[in-house]
Protein backbone atom coordinates (compact mmCIF):
# COMPACT_ATOMS: atom_id res chain seq x y z
CA UNK A 1 0.00 0.00 0.00
CA UNK A 2 0.81 3.62 -0.46
CA UNK A 3 0.03 5.97 1.48
CA UNK A 4 0.00 9.68 0.81
CA UNK A 5 -1.04 12.86 2.64
CA UNK A 6 -1.93 15.89 0.55
CA UNK A 7 -3.03 19.08 1.18
CA UNK A 8 -4.54 21.75 -0.98
CA UNK A 9 -8.18 23.42 -2.63
CA UNK A 10 -10.75 21.25 -3.84
CA UNK A 11 -11.16 21.89 -7.96
CA UNK A 12 -15.09 21.76 -7.59
CA UNK A 13 -17.72 20.73 -5.52
CA UNK A 14 -17.97 16.98 -4.13
CA UNK A 15 -19.90 14.70 -6.16
CA UNK A 16 -22.42 11.74 -4.29
CA UNK A 17 -22.18 8.81 -6.12
CA UNK A 18 -23.08 4.97 -6.01
CA UNK A 19 -21.21 2.16 -6.86
CA UNK A 20 -23.44 -1.34 -8.97
CA UNK A 21 -23.80 -2.38 -5.52
CA UNK A 22 -25.92 0.75 -4.06
CA UNK A 23 -22.63 1.81 -2.10
CA UNK A 24 -22.55 5.51 -1.83
CA UNK A 25 -19.02 7.02 -2.64
CA UNK A 26 -18.35 10.84 -2.81
CA UNK A 27 -15.72 11.98 -5.46
CA UNK A 28 -13.85 15.21 -5.47
CA UNK A 29 -10.51 16.35 -6.92
CA UNK A 30 -8.21 18.13 -5.00
CA UNK A 31 -5.24 20.82 -6.60
CA UNK A 32 -1.78 20.70 -4.52
CA UNK A 33 0.37 23.44 -5.23
CA UNK A 34 4.04 22.40 -6.63
CA UNK A 35 7.48 24.47 -6.79
CA UNK A 36 7.51 27.89 -6.61
CA UNK A 37 8.13 31.16 -8.71
CA UNK A 38 8.14 30.12 -13.08
CA UNK A 39 8.81 26.05 -11.95
CA UNK A 40 5.65 26.46 -10.18
CA UNK A 41 2.63 24.27 -11.34
CA UNK A 42 -0.79 22.31 -9.90
CA UNK A 43 -1.06 18.83 -9.75
CA UNK A 44 -4.43 17.15 -9.44
CA UNK A 45 -5.35 14.13 -7.56
CA UNK A 46 -8.61 12.69 -7.72
CA UNK A 47 -10.15 11.75 -4.65
CA UNK A 48 -12.79 8.98 -3.28
CA UNK A 49 -14.06 8.79 0.00
CA UNK A 50 -16.24 5.76 0.19
CA UNK A 51 -19.62 4.57 2.86
CA UNK A 52 -21.58 7.11 5.10
CA UNK A 53 -18.66 9.59 5.36
CA UNK A 54 -18.27 10.11 2.14
CA UNK A 55 -22.63 10.64 1.83
CA UNK A 56 -22.32 12.79 5.29
CA UNK A 57 -19.59 15.02 3.90
CA UNK A 58 -19.99 15.16 0.36
CA UNK A 59 -22.26 18.65 1.48
CA UNK A 60 -19.50 20.25 2.87
CA UNK A 61 -16.86 19.61 0.52
CA UNK A 62 -17.05 22.39 -1.79
CA UNK A 63 -15.14 23.93 -4.68
CA UNK A 64 -11.92 26.03 -2.83
CA UNK A 65 -12.47 24.65 0.37
CA UNK A 66 -9.16 23.78 1.84
CA UNK A 67 -8.34 20.36 2.75
CA UNK A 68 -5.54 17.71 4.01
CA UNK A 69 -6.48 14.16 2.51
CA UNK A 70 -4.59 10.72 3.80
CA UNK A 71 -4.94 7.47 2.08
CA UNK A 72 -4.05 5.25 0.05
CA UNK A 73 -1.81 6.32 -3.81
CA UNK A 74 -2.53 5.11 -7.31
CA UNK A 75 -2.58 6.14 -10.59
CA UNK A 76 -5.28 5.41 -13.85
CA UNK A 77 -4.53 5.14 -17.42
CA UNK A 78 -7.29 6.73 -19.45
CA UNK A 79 -6.99 8.57 -22.80
CA UNK A 80 -2.99 8.36 -22.65
CA UNK A 81 -3.16 10.38 -19.75
CA UNK A 82 -2.40 9.52 -16.29
CA UNK A 83 -4.34 10.30 -12.85
CA UNK A 84 -3.47 10.60 -9.68
CA UNK A 85 -5.97 8.99 -7.35
CA UNK A 86 -6.37 8.70 -3.38
CA UNK A 87 -8.67 6.42 -1.48
CA UNK A 88 -9.54 8.26 1.08
CA UNK A 89 -9.12 7.21 4.82
CA UNK A 90 -8.53 10.31 6.71
CA UNK A 91 -9.97 13.95 5.82
CA UNK A 92 -9.21 17.07 7.44
CA UNK A 93 -11.56 20.47 6.62
CA UNK A 94 -8.79 23.44 7.24
CA UNK A 95 -10.49 26.84 8.56
CA UNK A 96 -13.52 28.05 9.44
CA UNK A 97 -17.11 27.01 8.38
CA UNK A 98 -18.77 29.12 6.08
CA UNK A 99 -21.55 31.32 7.55
CA UNK A 100 -23.78 31.76 5.02
CA UNK A 101 -26.14 34.78 6.75
CA UNK A 102 -23.25 36.28 7.85
CA UNK A 103 -20.97 36.35 4.84
CA UNK A 104 -17.89 35.66 6.74
CA UNK A 105 -16.05 32.41 8.25
CA UNK A 106 -16.43 31.14 11.77
CA UNK A 107 -12.85 29.73 12.45
CA UNK A 108 -13.98 27.51 15.18
CA UNK A 109 -14.05 24.16 14.30
CA UNK A 110 -17.71 22.14 14.47
CA UNK A 111 -19.18 21.56 17.90
CA UNK A 112 -17.03 24.43 19.74
CA UNK A 113 -18.80 27.79 20.36
CA UNK A 114 -16.81 31.20 19.50
CA UNK A 115 -14.84 31.63 22.61
CA UNK A 116 -13.21 27.52 21.63
CA UNK A 117 -15.42 25.68 24.61
CA UNK A 118 -16.97 22.73 23.25
CA UNK A 119 -20.90 22.89 22.30
CA UNK A 120 -23.83 20.91 23.30
CA UNK A 121 -25.41 20.98 20.06
CA UNK A 122 -23.30 18.76 18.25
CA UNK A 123 -25.25 15.96 16.30
CA UNK A 124 -24.34 12.21 16.49
CA UNK A 125 -24.47 12.36 12.65
CA UNK A 126 -21.83 14.26 11.98
CA UNK A 127 -18.87 11.59 11.45
CA UNK A 128 -15.71 13.24 12.75
CA UNK A 129 -14.97 14.73 15.76
CA UNK A 130 -13.98 18.69 16.72
CA UNK A 131 -11.06 18.55 15.28
CA UNK A 132 -12.44 18.03 11.46
CA UNK A 133 -11.02 14.95 11.51
CA UNK A 134 -12.64 11.80 10.10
Amino acid sequence: MKQITIAGKLGKDAELRSTQNGDKLASFSVAVDDGYGQNKRTLWFDCTIFGKRGETLAPMLSKGTPVTVSGDFSTREHNDKTYLTVRVNELTLQGGRRQEERGGYDQSPAGYNAGGRPSDDIGDSIPFNAEWRI
